[in-house]
């Protein structure tokens, strides 16, 4: 496993420094480098990033800035040199904190729990039963066949499952991508549903556990015919 990396740093001599250890690291692969945070904002829109190595003190746009600016956030690894910014980095739900110097030992702790996050988020078991979401700070199982619908929710997600409601803080197409493609479908920007719970529909809607989803006109072939497939 390597994780697509990227460094935001405005110093040229902590990113080489930095891009040695990543590019040292097995579980590592450096897309890019970027010498403030603007530049790097358009960077992780345009591609699929699993780790951002941060710098905090950066003019004009700060490493705290750009994390409040993104909306589907990649783990971050922040680097300062200001040790009193570590609570506040936690508060943005960061994986990890490294002080400067950087020591070969403390990248490498970070690394491993980036790595051991990655695994439990992503994970699928082999039998496709169960995912892993992070909610309310805790990370918890939920089994995919309880997945009645997702729901967004205007920067968070709603799991609607047959235990209760799930919200997550992710966007539908980071959450799509974690779902077997055989098994659930967006029928409209703001819904995707578990094929197999499918009751009915229509050219409008889509019934399932009794209740009525919009089904966007486009989707109703692709609906139909991933019906019959299941």
């Amino acid at each position: 496993m390597k994780l697509r990396s990227i460094i935001i740093d405005d110093s040229l001599m902590q990113r080489m420094a930095v891009a040695r250890l990543v590019n040292d690291h097995p579980n590592l692969a450096l897309v890019a480098e970027y010498g403030n945070a603007l530049e790097a904002k358009s960077g992780i829109k345009d591609n699929e990033i699993d780790l951002i190595f941060l710098d905090v003190e950066m003019p004009i746009f700060n490493g705290f800035d750009l994390l409040e600016s993104l909306d589907d956030r990649p783990q971050v690894i922040l680097i300062t040199g200001k040790p009193d910014y570590a609570l506040k980095a936690f508060d943005y739900g960061v994986t990890d904190y490294l002080h400067k110097p950087i020591t070969l030992a403390r990248f490498e702790a970070s690394v491993k729990r980036a790595v051991a996050e990655y695994g439990q988020i992503h994970e699928v078991h082999e039998d496709g039963e169960h995912i892993f979401v992070k909610s309310n700070l805790k990370k918890c199982k939920v089994v995919l066949n309880d997945i009645k619908w997702v729901e967004a929710l205007g920067d968070y997600i709603k799991l609607v499952t047959d235990d209760g409601n799930i919200v997550v803080l992710s966007t539908m197409k980071s959450f799509e991508r974690q779902l077997p493609e055989d098994k659930f479908l967006r029928i409209h920007k703001s819904y995707i549903v578990n094929l197999e719970k499918v009751e009915r529909f229509n050219s409008k809607n889509v019934e399932v556990g009794g209740r009525r989803i919009p089904l966007s006109r486009n989707k109703k072939t692709e609906l139909a015919e991933a019906l019959d497939s299941v």
